[in-house]
């Protein structure tokens, strides 16, 4: 279905997610790649977006773009994160439906389940108990995007595949301590606590929480997995009701232990202290990844690997 000259847009090509799914479409020798940079198209703006789908024609839509952060930023910016998101995923999927986009794939986030889930965690839980209040408005965002494309899959019966990814990391993620990530907060923490010569680095929370983490380049190898499948393939497992596949790497830990290996790649030798007035937020979001299995799909990079490449192409440290 997928051919080497098919026009494929990615929304958010410059982000952590969009720029692994670019380089790695260049690499297969996908060179028919559309984007925007955030100036050039405000993916907001429906009368945008509408025009830019209908001038360019794009055949296959691969979702990238969000508004993402860590606990604090979800926290401090709930309305942002909620209705930013939403109108993103919105303008993009009322636009694949009305330009007849061959196969859209949608991202969403492992937080959209309950934070009482059953581990691990199966994409039948969606929607079965409260979320966890810390990205609550990010979760809705999601979970939103995931029924808007459920209607549209199943009333106007158009192709939609949504992948719920575990905890990203990678080189080209956001290392502002105040807005990031839990890998790249942690690792700007301690290069700068070793360039500073600090004798302590605060770790936020107390680092009981377990998660699951998955490079990105994993995750862009999974989406364009989905991208190729066969379309009987997905009825047969899904039975015509819509896509929605869990993307876990298999391989977790404590926060604590996270930060211990982040202090021996990053090799700081001072102390660390889990200051337990910031919140921990889910306690664990490990996901079942089965069904993507049955599309020959498995995450190939350890996180020790992942870490030691990060710390080693940070430089400006």
């Amino acid at each position: 279905m997928l051919k080497k000259e098919s026009k494929i847009y990615i929304a958010g090509h410059n982000g952590l997610v969009g720029s692994s799914v670019h380089n790695l479409l260049l690499k297969y020798g996908y060179k028919n790649i559309l984007y925007k940079r955030k100036k050039e198209l405000d993916l907001r703006d429906e009368k945008k977006v509408d025009i830019f789908f209908k001038k360019n024609k794009p055949k296959y839509l691969i979702m990238c773009a969000a508004k993402v952060g860590g606990i604090l930023n979800n926290k401090t910016y709930p309305l942002e994160f909620l209705l930013e998101n939403f109108l993103i995923e919105k303008n993009l999927l009322i636009a694949a439906k009305k330009y007849n986009i061959k196969r859209t794939v949608f991202l969403g986030s492992s937080c959209i389940y309950p934070r009482k889930s059953k581990i691990p965690i199966k994409e039948s839980y969606l929607m079965t108990g409260k979320l966890e209040k810390t990205n609550e408005s990010y979760a809705l965002s999601k979970i939103m995007g995931i029924k808007l494309s459920e209607i549209i899959y199943e009333k106007y019966k158009k192709d939609i595949i949504c992948l719920m990814p575990t905890n990203l990391y990678g080189k080209d993620d956001n290392f502002e301590v105040a807005s990031s990530h839990v890998i790249p907060g942690l690792i700007s923490k301690f290069l700068n606590a070793k360039k500073k010569k600090l004798d302590v680095v605060e770790v936020w929370g107390s680092g009981r929480p377990i998660r699951e983490f998955l490079h990105v380049k994993d995750l862009a190898d999974a989406i364009f997995t989905v991208l190729k499948a066969d379309k009987k393939k997905i009825n047969k497992i899904f039975k015509g009701k819509l896509p929605v596949i869990n993307i876990g790497s298999g391989e977790s830990m404590t926060i604590k232990k996270l930060t211990s290996l982040i202090k021996k790649v990053t090799n700081y030798k001072g102390k660390v202290f889990f200051n337990k007035n910031y919140p921990d937020g889910t306690m664990n979001k490990n996901l079942d990844s089965t069904i993507i299995k049955k599309f020959k799909w498995k995450a190939k990079i350890k996180l020790t690997t992942g870490l030691c490449e990060i710390v080693n192409s940070m430089s400006h440290y």
